[in-house]
């Protein structure tokens, strides 16, 4: 099985992630800002020492010189991070002065507008190198001599370079810091906002299993409450059935311990005595206290199947069925029981009625309720089965009824109205059990001439 990650590390994860990321974007925004605050030192550089080397071009015998000043190239020629280079063209685009082939400014770039200058800044490749190149106009306006010479400067770019990645690192150095110390920050506060759920472990671990008293909401967060709640609910409900189940036990047992006792007398007694036809009637009387009996451990048995049965609908397991069908089914298994206590089952069941559940919960339903009805109904009555849209089945008798005062009590388990009548108790019980499995609505009422009428009402199917 694999082993679940921990939530302190997730959390830890998933943040050093995000702050990765955002050190990558501020680093690369960091690079770019600083290699345009660099673009920005530099280029006033390039253009003082273009406007330099402009001051040094003149008009000599009709034709134009270039005297560049030694200051020109002594501060910005040889440094410790890139080199110059420069060219002076004539108004005719002829070098007079310079490296030779120098870029000159691709078609269509603007004028700087950051400075008072006819220069144009650019980016380019000059010998294998990336350069920052200003390219500046100068007016020459003679006699004989009239238009623009060129001044150009080139700068490699590895100052630029040098002064962006050095941003770049201070603002990663920086934020890794800061990331550091807010993951260990992070680290601290969780170990202590989870302090009251181990607290909460171990009050659970050190209960005894039958210890189902609710946890205590006093040491915790309050976002943690709902699930507190929702760990005291489930348990109220777990307590609520095992005092079910504890309830059940010594029912059954009651149920159980005194036909047998009275078995066990009466097949004593019937050993004590030597007439055939004592012998006789002891078998007989055994043979049908067996028979209660074989019926107790069959509706216990039904119980069992119910509680299963609700937990396979619980987890999807419900199958979409037709009622009708259904009832149709169980009518005509149990025409010949009818028929043997002299009454009159009818079924009224036109169409289908489809509904989601469980086949043999469903089937449990309708046997206990249609073998209830036979029971009460005396000989030459009537017990009507009846399915109707949405999704209602209705079992009629006609029997006494019961009292609206005891409609409640005879949905408990070993509840019996009538001593002499044979029975369990668990009859109805059952049904009201696969009732709340298909969280169906059932109730009691009046029949249409007497008896009663038993009513469920389901969730229709798709």
């Amino acid at each position: 099985m694999h082993k679940p990650s921990s939530l302190r590390w997730r959390l830890l994860w998933n943040l050093a992630l995000l702050l990765v990321v955002l050190m990558l974007a501020s680093g690369l925004s960091a690079y770019w800002n600083g290699r345009e605050a660099a673009d920005t030192a530099y280029d006033r550089t390039l253009l003082a020492s273009a406007r330099t080397i402009a001051a040094g071009v003149s008009q000599r015998d009709g034709t134009l010189s270039a005297d560049v000043p030694y200051v020109a190239l002594d501060t910005f020629a040889y440094d410790s991070a890139g080199r110059i280079f420069y060219l002076v063209n004539d108004i005719h685009q002829n070098l007079i002065s310079g490296y030779e082939n120098l870029p000159a400014p691709p078609p269509g770039t603007p004028r700087t507008d950051d400075y008072p200058a006819l220069a144009r800044f650019y980016n380019a490749t000059y010998r294998g190198q990336n350069v920052r190149v200003v390219s500046l106009l100068k007016p020459v306006s003679e006699p004989n001599m009239n238009g623009m010479a060129e001044i150009r400067v080139a700068e490699t770019d590895e100052a630029r370079v040098s002064m962006a990645r050095s941003l770049a690192a201070d603002t990663l150095l920086r934020l890794g810091m800061l990331a550091v110390g807010a993951l260990l920050l992070v680290w601290f506060a969780v170990s202590a906002a989870l302090r009251p759920l181990e607290r909460l472990r171990t009050a659970v671990e050190e209960r005894q299993s039958d210890d189902l008293r609710p946890l205590p909401l006093v040491e915790v967060q309050r976002e943690l409450w709902p699930l507190v709640r929702a760990l005291n609910h489930f348990t109220e409900r777990l307590r609520e059935q095992f005092e079910r189940q504890a309830q059940f036990i010594a029912d059954a047992a009651h149920e159980l311990r005194t036909p047998l006792a009275a078995l066990k007398a009466r097949l004593e007694l019937g050993m004590r005595a030597s007439e055939p036809d004592t012998w006789r009637n002891t078998l007989e009387t055994a043979a049908q206290s067996t028979d209660r009996l074989t019926h107790l451990a069959n509706q216990l048995l039904s119980l069992a199947r119910v509680e299963n049965g609700a937990r396979a609908i619980a987890e999807g397991g419900a199958q979409l069925l037709d009622l009708s069908q259904l009832a149709r089914e169980l009518g005509m298994a149990m025409a010949p029981l009818a028929h043997k206590r002299g009454v009159a089952l009818a079924l009224e069941a036109d169409e289908p009625i489809w509904l989601r559940g469980e086949p043999t919960l469903l089937n449990e339903l309708l046997s206990n309720l249609v073998d209830n009805a036979l029971a009460h109904t005396p000989p030459g009555g009537n017990v009507i089965l009846r399915v109707s849209a949405p999704a209602v089945l209705e079992v009629e008798d006609d029997g006494p009824g019961i009292p609206l005062e005891e409609r409640e009590r005879v949905f408990e388990r070993f509840y019996r109205r009538n001593q002499q009548v044979a029975g369990s108790g668990l009859g109805l019980a059952i049904v009201g059990e696969i009732c709340r499995a298909h969280l169906a609505q059932i109730s009691l009422h009046d029949g249409e001439h007497r008896g009663l009428k038993v009513r469920v009402s389901f969730i229709a199917g798709e």
